[in-house]
């Protein structure tokens, strides 16, 4: 008899066998507090989907598999777990080349979950009072839409921010003609526009207080963050007799 904890077993071994336990060699780097997803474990967003979705997959593949539960729990498992994991794999490798692209650039790359966001500050991003992109930030901007060219199956949404000093209005136009200039830029250097998304947020969401200047030097920043297209399937998927891997 194939017993729940053979079961359990079999769904772990498979997730590890797969490749889905991987350490995540970025577990708590950039992470909100509060939010951060088993990165003090050291797992990976893989291994999490991955072993949850093993689990569920050789529960189901044994209870349709009657005749040989065994082959059907390790058949169910690898299917379901690949595909759970599949998002989580490929955030940690788009993380993995953006903090190396970003490097030394000013941009910060947080993990929340399996949500990748760049936080630009306004030393590097734009001129008091302007929507020009700055001179500086032409790097920043080049590295970011060579990465959104290699992982280009992401919902991409650019955020513009400002301090409170002056009106609202002012500062939501601002605020959003700050957006749309990284959205324009970005689809000049050929990132598809298909998922892309820019709005003003103006001094909405502090990150800090606005009553001194460094306070108010960080909230006005421009935030990009890349989340799962809806619907999207993300790792090895069977098309015509091959498998499509996503980098």
């Amino acid at each position: 008899m194939f017993t729940t904890r053979r079961l359990m077993i079999v769904a772990t071994a498979v997730a590890v066998l797969s490749g889905c336990a991987s350490p995540n060699p970025y577990g708590g780097q950039g992470q909100t507090q509060g939010q951060t997803d088993s990165g003090s474990e050291g797992m990976s967003k893989t291994a999490k989907y991955g072993g949850l979705g093993a689990l569920a997959g050789a529960l189901a593949g044994a209870a349709i598999n009657h005749d040989n539960r065994g082959k059907g729990a390790l058949i169910g498992a690898a299917v379901v777990g690949a595909s759970a994991a599949g998002y989580g794999y490929y955030a940690d490798q788009q993380e993995k080349k953006l903090r190396a692209s970003m490097a030394n650039t000013g941009v910060e790359v947080q993990r929340q979950g399996d949500q990748i966001k760049l936080i630009m500050p306004g030393n590097i991003t734009f001129a008091t009072d302007s929507a020009n992109i700055a001179p500086g930030f032409y790097q920043p901007l080049n590295n970011l839409a060579g990465s959104l060219k290699e992982f280009n199956q992401n919902q991409i949404e650019i955020v513009g921010y400002t301090d409170s000093t002056g009106s609202r209005q002012h500062n939501m136009d601002l605020s959003q003609r700050r957006a749309q200039s990284v959205a324009t830029y970005l689809t000049s250097q050929g990132v598809s526009g298909a998922n892309l998304s820019a709005r003003g947020a103006g001094p909405d969401s502090p990150v800090a207080s606005n009553a001194d200047v460094n306070g108010r030097a960080q909230n006005r920043r421009v935030e990009v963050n890349l989340k799962a297209i809806p619907g999207q399937q993300y790792g090895g998927q069977q098309q015509q007799g091959t498998v499509q891997q996503y980098p």
